[in-house]
This record gives structure tokens, C-alpha cells and sequence, in this order.
């Protein structure tokens, strides 16, 4: 009966066990946008995330170029296709719950525009700079939110 219990109580551990690594999911999206000086309205798309943009990117409006998520165990990694050739490596490195530590590389057309490592706060944006877009004094930037 001993041995009974000792068997239930260990396979009750490595069931709870399986569930609390399979809950270690981190759902991650990217934006990608361009910004500029000129004068005009911000995308409304983007309205959420205006004042974080202008407080690190110091641009006068943004424009929406694409965005893509993926849900990616912890860890594990996954590819974000945000548009005009952009993509986003994700590899996500560990999660306390309230944190998801992870490693981004920013390419374009197989060149590394960037390559960092981010502690993504749940709902709380992170923004790369990038390189210029090609147009007068704009520049592409990725929003990079984990959830």
C-alpha cells in the first residue's frame, strides 16, 4: 500500500510538473514602422504606442508598414515576417511570469540590421531603431511587445 502511495504521489509531481512547463508559452509580436519629421498625423494603429515613440525615437509621426506574433515556448525560438523584407528571429531564453528574456535579430534581405537581447515586460512596448528607409529623413523601427 506504501508503495501504492509513493507511486501515486510521483506520478502526480511529474504530471504537475509537465503542466507547469507547458504553461512557459510567450506570445510575441512585432511592428514594424518607419518614422519621420514630417508634419502629419501618426498612423492610428499606432496611437496606443505614440507617446512611447516619440519619448525614444524623437520623430515628429510614424506609419505602420506590417506586423506579425507567434506564440514560441520559453525557450524556443521562432520568425516574425513584418513586411518589405523585414524579419524578426526570436529566441526566447527564460520567463519568470512577469518578464520574458529573449534574443531578437532584426534582418532585411538576409543582412543583420541588429542583433540584442531584451527583458519584455508583459504589454509594455520595446523599440529598435533601425537604418533609413531610402526616403528623405525617414527611418524603419520595430515595436516588439510580449504578452
Amino acid at each position: 500500500m506504501k508503495t501504492l502511495r509513493l507511486l501515486f504521489l510521483f506520478a502526480s509531481f511529474v504530471v504537475c510538473t509537465t503542466f507547469a512547463h507547458a504553461a512557459d508559452q510567450a506570445r510575441i509580436q512585432g511592428i514594424l514602422i518607419s518614422a519621420s519629421n514630417d508634419h502629419g498625423e501618426t498612423d492610428r494603429r499606432l496611437s496606443a504606442y505614440e507617446p512611447t515613440l516619440k519619448r525614444i525615437l524623437r520623430f515628429e509621426s510614424y506609419r505602420f508598414l506590417g506586423d506579425d506574433s507567434a506564440s514560441l515556448a520559453v525557450p524556443a525560438s521562432g520568425q516574425l515576417s513584418l513586411g518589405d523584407g523585414h524579419q524578426l528571429e526570436i529566441t526566447t531564453e527564460s520567463s519568470d511570469g512577469k518578464n520574458i528574456h529573449v534574443r531578437v535579430r532584426w534582418t532585411q534581405g538576409g543582412r543583420t540590421l541588429m542583433n540584442t537581447g531584451l527583458v519584455l515586460r508583459a504589454g509594455v512596448p520595446a523599440v529598435l531603431g533601425g537604418p533609413s528607409t531610402g526616403n528623405k529623413g525617414e527611418v524603419y523601427a520595430v515595436i516588439v511587445i510580449g504578452k
